[in-house]
């Protein structure tokens, strides 16, 4: 199959011609859906994205923005079909996947067959973190085999650390964080403002010694503090 930005333009200019016309899989019922045209920031609130985000969708072709007057808004279609986006991406799979798998569900006549092709979808996907997550536990195995090693030569007899004192809610947080939730997303969860969840995941980075988020989590499932 080509690739390049030649064959992303022609995908994205693709999925615009038939935007209307793609059978949707049954991500939310059609009762959830707005009567009304939503405008840019309740689609962002709605979804959990930025401004900046549902601008790189429109970029690349799989939804689109309407105006009335000046204002920004998203027609119901576009609703639903950001509400497959938002889960594709909140399971890792890249734009250009979700490109083709819009392609393929523009082929779909009914909604049975919509689902059948967003079903594959998923199977692929879980395919493809089962076998990440292999290649992960066999890393965290030679890990902990060398730091096994290690301490037994320097240090037979030193009590080992039980990790860094947490509280309860950092432990929830850090635990949903391994999980791979968003900072909003986490707020939703702990029915907690983004800036106290913001300020409990710096918390925890300067506990266990990391440089970011992403480096505390790897630390805290290195450490046996959660379960990823």
């Amino acid at each position: 199959m080509p690739n390049g930005p030649h064959h992303l333009q022609s995908i994205s200019k693709a999925l615009t011609r038939r935007r209307q016309d793609v059978i949707l899989p049954d991500i939310i019922p059609s009762t959830d859906l707005p009567l009304e045209p939503v405008a840019i920031a309740d689609m962002a609130e709605r979804f959990g994205v930025t401004h900046r985000t549902l601008h790189f969708y429109e970029e690349k072709g799989l939804i689109e923005a309407s105006r009335i007057g000046l204002m920004r808004v998203y027609q119901q279609g576009d609703i639903a079909r950001m509400a497959v986006i938002n889960v594709c991406r909140e399971i890792g799979m890249p734009i250009s996947v979700i490109q083709d798998l819009f392609e393929l569900l523009s082929t779909a006549k009914s909604k049975a067959e919509a689902n059948l092709i967003f079903e594959d979808a998923l199977a692929t996907r879980r395919r493809e973190l089962a076998a990440g997550l292999s290649m992960v536990h066999r890393q965290l195995q030679q890990v902990n085999a060398l730091l096994e090693n290690e301490e037994s030569a320097n240090a037979k007899h030193a009590p080992k650390s039980s990790g860094p004192e947490l509280t309860e809610i950092e432990r929830n947080c850090l635990q949903l964080m391994a999980e791979g939730y968003t900072t909003i997303r986490i707020a939703r969860m702990l029915e907690m403002k983004v800036s106290e969840i913001e300020d409990i995941e710096q918390q925890i980075v300067g506990k266990v010694g990391a440089q970011n988020r992403f480096q505390a989590v790897a630390k805290a499932v290195l450490l046996g503090i959660v379960i990823s």
